[in-house]
């Protein structure tokens, strides 16, 4: 039995956006919330009275993805019993990393074979987010052009970012070309974890582990990276302290 690609549920959603296929990010090590990832992978540290990588697959149903492919490392066997257990109409495929951990760049090559759509979404499986008015992924395919993008990251202002510590990730121009904050200096737009992109943006990828902040940057001086702005909640729900301050604020509304 291989663990490349292993089907757990073949129940996909009708219907829904002519987006179709996800990525989930879920096989980093989770060092940053450690204790409470000393016997789990963090996408099943709870939140909210769910683990974190349900509210993703949640917000995948909403917006009528059929496939999720999961890529898995630290603890994968406990991430893919639960999977079993909560494809709840997603079709699951596995991409196992358990003999080498790739970083979110390397991870994606290893899964592109698996995914036959283009462009097809990349969801981190460690951040929570609220929909606007209207569903932020069906706004990404909205806004998808082909002809000028290999990647569209959904970005939220730094000062909505809540939980988040840092800078800034990006600038961005009037038609939606990001550009990279600069060293010590502040940047207005944090990067979600959320983000549509092109089978073009894997070509001539290195082998072996690696950033996708190596494909972002080729994409910016291609031109050919965009950003878009997240209409509702975002949370970065990175640590445990921040466990307690998102739900705070979730119940606040």
């Amino acid at each position: 039995m291989t663990r490349n690609a292993k089907p757990l549920s073949l129940r996909p959603n009708a219907g829904g956006p002519p987006l179709k296929t996800a990525m989930v990010m879920a096989a980093g090590l989770g060092k940053r919330m450690r204790p409470l990832t000393a016997t789990r992978p963090k996408p099943l540290v709870e939140v909210a009275g769910q683990p974190l990588i349900d509210h993703a697959l949640d917000r995948l149903r909403a917006a009528g993805i059929e496939r999720a492919i999961v890529n898995v490392h630290y603890r994968a066997d406990a991430l893919e019993a639960h999977l079993r257990a909560k494809a709840g109409g997603l079709e699951i495929i596995i991409s196992d990393e358990r003999d080498l951990l790739l970083e979110t760049g390397g991870g994606l090559v290893k899964a592109g074979p698996l995914i036959e759509d283009d462009p097809f979404l990349v969801v981190n499986s460690d951040n929570l987010w609220v929909d606007g008015p209207t569903d932020a992924i069906r706004l990404l395919a909205a806004r998808w052009n082909d002809a000028e993008m290999d990647a569209l990251l959904l970005l939220v202002p730094l000062a909505r970012a809540h939980c988040h510590n840092g800078r800034g990730d990006f600038h961005m121009d009037a038609l939606g070309k990001i550009r990279r904050r600069a060293h010590g200096r502040v940047a207005p737009f944090v990067y979600t974890g959320i983000q549509l992109i092109s089978h073009r943006l894997l070509a001539d990828a290195p082998a072996g582990p690696f950033s996708t902040n190596l494909l972002w940057d080729k994409a910016i001086e291609a031109g050919r990276c965009y950003g878009f702005v997240h209409q509702g909640l975002w949370f970065d729900v990175g640590t445990p302290p921040a466990i307690a301050r998102t739900e705070t604020l979730l119940a606040d509304g």
